[in-house]
């Protein structure tokens, strides 16, 4: 089984409000330092040690490539990692990306740059269950209750039993995910994730496999403090490990 990964890395990252220090003029989050390592390396990482995985894509705004490239060989990551240009939104990086993708490839997972503490296995979860259906997704079911509202008014209270919180990976066949992104262009469809293009084909049910709490998306800067928390205990519990 041959799976790629991409991982779009193009975006501004406005909400997270500063510089990352490591590259002049640069404010996006997936190079913000972490423990001295871009968010960005740290999601690499979790791919690179998947044995499932073959390739990592990383879609970049073309100023950052030749940057990307000589952060990636640094990191001793340049066999496992190839960077590619991306679009001006998340969808156009992803199509990009898309189209570097070889045809004897036979499932695509789509992940965010900036959640680093999805783990190795359910990685592989999300991958077999794909490799199963042609369609899967991460979620994690909401504790608060939702409110359907219009303007500052309840509408309506969802039932949260048939609801849940999309995260990333979200992996499907290659054909598949072509055909999505093909249909979305040519209707002008613009959508959050790939599972929305993918559930406009009604060709194949997404599955969904349960998520973990710890597999946030940092994207404002008080998120940097649980993400420093939850790369604390990566460690230890890693350190435990090896003892």
């Amino acid at each position: 089984m041959k799976v790629s990964v991409i991982i779009p890395a193009a975006g501004l990252g406005t909400r997270m409000g500063r510089s990352a220090p490591e590259k002049e003029g640069i404010s996006r989050k997936q190079f913000m330092l972490l423990n001295g390592s871009p968010i960005l390396i740290h999601t690499i990482r979790k791919f690179v040690s998947t044995p499932l995985v073959s390739e990592i894509v990383v879609a970049l705004r073309t100023d950052d490539l030749a940057w990307a490239e000589e952060l990636v060989k640094s990191q001793g990551l340049a066999g496992a990692v190839r960077v590619t240009e991306g679009g001006e939104t998340r969808q156009q990086s992803v199509e990009n990306a898309l189209a570097t993708i070889s045809d004897d490839t036979e499932f695509v997972a789509v992940h965010d740059a900036v959640r680093p503490f999805v783990e190795r296995e359910t990685i592989e979860k999300v991958i077999r269950e794909a490799a199963e259906t042609g369609a899967a997704i991460l979620g994690i079911v909401p504790v608060d209750t939702v409110k359907q509202v219009h303007r500052n008014k309840v509408r309506s209270t969802m039932p949260r039993e048939r609801l849940i919180l999309t995260q990333t990976p979200q992996v499907f066949r290659l054909d598949l995910l072509r055909r999505a992104f093909d249909k979305a262009r040519q209707d002008l469809f613009i959508g959050t994730d790939e599972s929305s293009l993918v559930e406009r084909l009604e060709q194949v049910e997404v599955s969904v496999v349960l998520g973990t709490d710890r597999n946030i998306k940092i994207t404002k800067p008080s998120d940097m403090e649980l993400a420093r928390l939850y790369l604390a205990l990566e460690r230890a519990n890693f350190e435990n490990i090896r003892e």
